[in-house]
C-alpha cells in the first residue's frame, strides 16, 4: 500500500483526545483509523461512507 497523508477529522479531539484520521489513497479508497487504536483501518469507497454519513445525520437527535 502507498504512503497515505492521514489528516485529523475537524470533528476529533474532544475532551479524551480521540481522533479520527482519515486518508486518501490513488484509486480513490478512503481509509479510516482511530486515534488510540491506528493499526485497524476502514477502507471504503467515496459513495458508501457518504451513504452511511447521511443515514448518520439523518438518525441524529435534532437540537435546538
Amino acid at each position: 500500500m502507498p504512503e497515505l497523508n492521514w489528516q485529523k477529522s475537524s470533528f476529533s479531539g474532544g475532551p479524551q483526545g480521540e481522533c479520527l484520521y482519515v486518508a486518501s489513497a490513488p484509486g480513490g479508497t478512503i481509509h479510516l483509523r482511530e486515534s488510540d487504536a491506528p493499526d485497524k483501518i476502514l477502507t471504503t469507497a467515496p459513495a458508501q461512507l457518504t451513504a452511511l454519513l447521511t443515514h448518520l445525520k439523518h438518525q441524529a437527535p435534532r437540537q435546538g
